[in-house]
This record gives structure tokens, C-alpha cells and sequence, in this order.
């Protein structure tokens, strides 16, 4: 069987249904079945699906962003940041060989800086809407 590329539009609700993310006014997004850049639960939600049709989705953490790992929570060298300006909520990007990854601070102190590198969905149960756009072969598709 040939891979597919689905592309669509989605638009991601938290659990009162309010809208915290969407493709629209933007590029659509491509979801390639089998590949490693979208999450499982989305390739299984579009796949065998046809041009037009509509669905609402709620994907499991596991076929999403996993479960939240507290190992993933720890203390770090204050050191590393300028105090002065640093807040919870702060967002950066990390880089460790070819593993890029972004890190939330959660707590500001003198002696150390509590950060969160967990996916900002981990833990969470996925509301999505979808509509599919496009389906093509993805004969030289790259995962």
C-alpha cells in the first residue's frame, strides 16, 4: 500500500471547546501516515478519509504528546540565566546534539530555577476538528 499525505485544516479546543490553535488563516497542515513529524492519534484520525470530510477527534495522551513525565520538572544552575528579567511562563530552546527541545520556566529563585521540559500538550486529551483538504501518494515523501 502507497503512504498518503493528508492535508488539512484544524482547528485544536481545549476541554470548554474555546479555540487555542488553528491552521486557519494559515498553512493548512500535512499529515503523513507513517511518518515521525505529526502525532500518531492525527495520522490515525485522517487515514482512509476522503477529500472534504469533516470529523471531530479527541486523541489520547499516549497517541499524542505522552503522558507528563515529573522527571522532566528539575532544578537548574541560576547561573545559566539573567535573573533580572527571567519570569515563569518564560519559554526557551535548547539544543543538545541534534535533539532541539523547549524548556518552561516554572519558578524563579536565587539559588536555583525550577524549569518544565514536558511537551506543553503532555498529559492532555487533544479536541480536534479536522477537515481534509488534499490526499496525495507520498511516493518521495521524507519522514
Amino acid at each position: 500500500m502507497t503512504n498518503k499525505v493528508y492535508t488539512i485544516n484544524y482547528w485544536l479546543k481545549n476541554p470548554e471547546g474555546k479555540i487555542v490553535d488553528t491552521s486557519e488563516g494559515g498553512e493548512p497542515m500535512r499529515v503523513l501516515i507513517g511518518g515521525t513529524e505529526t502525532i500518531e492519534g492525527l495520522q490515525k484520525a485522517v487515514e482512509g478519509r476522503s477529500v472534504g470530510d469533516r470529523l471531530d477527534v479527541m486523541i489520547p495522551p499516549e497517541l499524542a504528546y505522552g503522558a507528563r513525565n515529573p522527571d522532566f520538572v528539575t532544578a537548574v544552575d541560576p547561573a545559566l540565566f539573567d535573573l533580572d528579567t527571567l519570569e515563569p511562563g518564560m519559554k526557551f530552546q535548547t539544543n543538545t546534539g541534534e535533539t532541539t527541545q523547549i524548556i518552561q520556566v516554572v519558578d524563579v529563585h536565587q539559588d536555583r530555577v525550577v524549569v518544565d521540559a514536558n511537551h506543553p500538550l503532555a498529559g492532555l486529551t487533544l479536541n480536534f476538528e479536522i477537515e481534509v483538504i488534499s490526499v496525495e501518494d507520498a511516493e518521495n515523501e521524507i519522514s
